[in-house]
Protein backbone atom coordinates (compact mmCIF):
# COMPACT_ATOMS: atom_id res chain seq x y z
CA UNK A 1 0.00 0.00 0.00
CA UNK A 2 1.52 3.16 -0.94
CA UNK A 3 0.97 6.08 2.02
CA UNK A 4 0.26 9.41 1.08
CA UNK A 5 0.66 12.15 3.42
CA UNK A 6 -3.01 13.79 4.47
CA UNK A 7 -3.47 17.29 3.31
CA UNK A 8 -3.30 20.17 5.17
CA UNK A 9 -6.00 21.69 6.81
CA UNK A 10 -7.54 25.30 6.14
CA UNK A 11 -8.86 26.24 9.22
CA UNK A 12 -10.40 29.64 9.82
CA UNK A 13 -10.58 29.91 13.61
CA UNK A 14 -10.41 27.08 16.07
CA UNK A 15 -12.91 26.24 19.24
CA UNK A 16 -12.49 24.06 22.23
CA UNK A 17 -8.47 24.90 22.40
CA UNK A 18 -6.29 27.70 23.45
CA UNK A 19 -3.94 27.39 20.48
CA UNK A 20 -4.22 26.89 17.24
CA UNK A 21 -3.58 22.87 16.00
CA UNK A 22 -1.36 22.14 13.44
CA UNK A 23 -1.07 18.89 11.98
CA UNK A 24 2.77 19.17 12.41
CA UNK A 25 1.99 19.47 16.34
CA UNK A 26 0.23 15.91 15.99
CA UNK A 27 2.84 13.98 14.50
CA UNK A 28 3.48 10.75 16.65
CA UNK A 29 -0.32 10.73 17.35
CA UNK A 30 -3.03 8.58 15.45
CA UNK A 31 -5.67 11.25 14.22
CA UNK A 32 -9.53 11.14 13.87
CA UNK A 33 -11.04 13.96 11.83
CA UNK A 34 -14.65 14.13 12.01
CA UNK A 35 -15.96 15.98 9.68
CA UNK A 36 -19.70 17.05 10.34
CA UNK A 37 -22.29 19.99 10.11
CA UNK A 38 -24.02 20.76 13.23
CA UNK A 39 -27.16 20.71 11.36
CA UNK A 40 -26.87 17.31 9.59
CA UNK A 41 -28.69 14.77 11.86
CA UNK A 42 -26.25 11.84 10.96
CA UNK A 43 -23.58 13.80 12.18
CA UNK A 44 -25.51 14.71 15.97
CA UNK A 45 -26.50 11.29 16.09
CA UNK A 46 -23.88 9.30 15.04
CA UNK A 47 -20.63 10.50 13.83
CA UNK A 48 -19.96 13.01 17.07
CA UNK A 49 -21.33 10.66 20.09
CA UNK A 50 -18.64 8.06 18.63
CA UNK A 51 -15.91 10.69 18.27
CA UNK A 52 -16.61 11.36 22.24
CA UNK A 53 -16.95 7.42 22.80
CA UNK A 54 -13.00 7.41 20.78
CA UNK A 55 -11.82 10.42 23.23
CA UNK A 56 -13.02 8.69 26.09
CA UNK A 57 -11.73 5.07 24.99
CA UNK A 58 -8.08 5.98 24.11
CA UNK A 59 -5.10 7.04 25.62
CA UNK A 60 -5.03 10.90 24.83
CA UNK A 61 -0.95 10.25 24.13
CA UNK A 62 -1.90 7.91 21.22
CA UNK A 63 -4.80 9.54 19.63
CA UNK A 64 -6.31 12.79 18.89
CA UNK A 65 -9.40 13.45 18.34
CA UNK A 66 -10.24 16.57 15.91
CA UNK A 67 -13.53 18.05 14.77
CA UNK A 68 -13.53 20.08 11.48
CA UNK A 69 -17.11 22.22 11.15
CA UNK A 70 -17.31 21.82 7.14
CA UNK A 71 -19.94 23.59 5.98
CA UNK A 72 -21.59 23.06 2.63
CA UNK A 73 -25.18 23.74 2.90
CA UNK A 74 -27.29 26.05 5.25
CA UNK A 75 -24.33 28.60 5.64
CA UNK A 76 -26.73 31.43 7.29
CA UNK A 77 -27.80 28.72 9.69
CA UNK A 78 -25.04 27.14 11.06
CA UNK A 79 -21.99 29.92 9.67
CA UNK A 80 -21.45 31.76 12.54
CA UNK A 81 -18.13 30.54 15.61
CA UNK A 82 -20.16 31.67 18.43
CA UNK A 83 -23.53 29.27 16.94
CA UNK A 84 -20.95 26.76 16.82
CA UNK A 85 -19.29 27.21 19.91
CA UNK A 86 -23.02 27.29 22.00
CA UNK A 87 -23.83 24.01 20.00
CA UNK A 88 -20.43 22.52 21.07
CA UNK A 89 -21.42 23.51 24.73
CA UNK A 90 -25.17 21.82 24.57
CA UNK A 91 -23.82 18.87 23.05
CA UNK A 92 -20.75 18.29 25.61
CA UNK A 93 -18.16 18.10 22.85
CA UNK A 94 -14.95 18.93 24.48
CA UNK A 95 -12.34 18.04 21.98
CA UNK A 96 -10.79 20.74 19.62
CA UNK A 97 -12.95 22.14 16.40
CA UNK A 98 -12.05 23.79 13.43
CA UNK A 99 -13.84 25.81 11.56
CA UNK A 100 -12.98 24.94 8.06
CA UNK A 101 -12.64 28.08 5.81
CA UNK A 102 -14.86 28.59 2.95
CA UNK A 103 -13.88 29.33 -0.12
CA UNK A 104 -14.19 32.59 -2.08
CA UNK A 105 -17.16 31.39 -4.27
CA UNK A 106 -19.10 30.37 -0.54
CA UNK A 107 -20.12 27.06 -2.24
CA UNK A 108 -17.05 23.69 -0.93
CA UNK A 109 -15.21 24.98 1.88
CA UNK A 110 -11.64 24.42 1.34
CA UNK A 111 -10.44 21.57 3.24
CA UNK A 112 -13.29 19.73 2.18
CA UNK A 113 -12.72 20.81 -1.49
CA UNK A 114 -8.80 19.55 -1.23
CA UNK A 115 -10.13 16.30 0.42
CA UNK A 116 -12.69 15.58 -1.98
CA UNK A 117 -15.18 15.02 0.18
CA UNK A 118 -18.43 13.82 -0.72
CA UNK A 119 -20.67 15.26 2.50
CA UNK A 120 -21.15 14.82 6.30
CA UNK A 121 -20.44 13.35 8.05
CA UNK A 122 -16.65 12.05 7.00
CA UNK A 123 -14.63 9.97 9.34
CA UNK A 124 -10.86 10.48 8.93
CA UNK A 125 -7.73 8.84 10.36
CA UNK A 126 -4.34 9.94 9.89
CA UNK A 127 -1.37 7.73 11.13
CA UNK A 128 1.79 8.70 13.51
CA UNK A 129 3.49 9.72 10.56
CA UNK A 130 1.07 12.21 9.05
CA UNK A 131 -0.98 9.66 6.45
CA UNK A 132 -4.01 9.46 5.57
CA UNK A 133 -5.31 6.08 5.81
CA UNK A 134 -8.96 6.30 6.08
CA UNK A 135 -11.35 8.74 4.34
CA UNK A 136 -15.04 7.33 4.92
CA UNK A 137 -18.17 9.54 3.93
CA UNK A 138 -20.90 8.11 6.03
CA UNK A 139 -21.03 6.07 9.66
CA UNK A 140 -18.81 3.48 10.60
CA UNK A 141 -19.87 0.97 13.52
CA UNK A 142 -18.00 1.40 16.60
CA UNK A 143 -16.28 -2.03 16.37
CA UNK A 144 -14.28 -1.14 13.45
CA UNK A 145 -13.68 2.08 13.70
CA UNK A 146 -11.99 0.92 16.71
CA UNK A 147 -9.99 -1.34 15.00
CA UNK A 148 -8.49 0.64 12.60
CA UNK A 149 -7.82 2.68 15.61
CA UNK A 150 -6.13 0.32 17.70
CA UNK A 151 -4.41 -0.78 14.42
CA UNK A 152 -2.42 2.29 13.69
CA UNK A 153 -1.81 2.97 17.47
CA UNK A 154 0.23 -0.58 17.63
CA UNK A 155 1.98 -0.05 14.04
CA UNK A 156 5.45 0.41 14.93
CA UNK A 157 6.33 3.56 14.14
CA UNK A 158 9.91 5.60 13.65
CA UNK A 159 12.23 6.20 16.52
CA UNK A 160 12.18 9.50 14.77
CA UNK A 161 9.72 10.94 17.39
CA UNK A 162 11.69 9.84 20.26
CA UNK A 163 15.66 10.47 18.87
CA UNK A 164 15.29 12.16 15.69
CA UNK A 165 17.09 8.99 13.97
CA UNK A 166 14.70 6.84 12.01
CA UNK A 167 14.98 2.79 11.59
CA UNK A 168 12.27 3.04 8.72
CA UNK A 169 12.61 3.02 5.16
CA UNK A 170 10.59 1.42 2.08
CA UNK A 171 10.92 -2.10 3.07
CA UNK A 172 9.46 -1.23 6.75
CA UNK A 173 10.86 -0.44 10.54
CA UNK A 174 13.45 -2.30 12.36
CA UNK A 175 13.57 -2.76 15.86
CA UNK A 176 16.30 -0.87 17.90
CA UNK A 177 19.45 -2.47 18.39
CA UNK A 178 20.26 -0.21 20.97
Amino acid sequence: MRLVLAKPWQISHWLNTRNPITQESLLGKVVLLDVFQMLCPGCVSHALPQAMRVAQAFNPADIAVIGLHSVFENHNAQGSKETLAAFLHEYKIDFPVGIDSPDASGRLPQTMASYGLQGTPTTILIDRRGNLRKQKFGFEADLVLGAEIMSLILEPHERLYETGQSNCDDAGCAVPTE
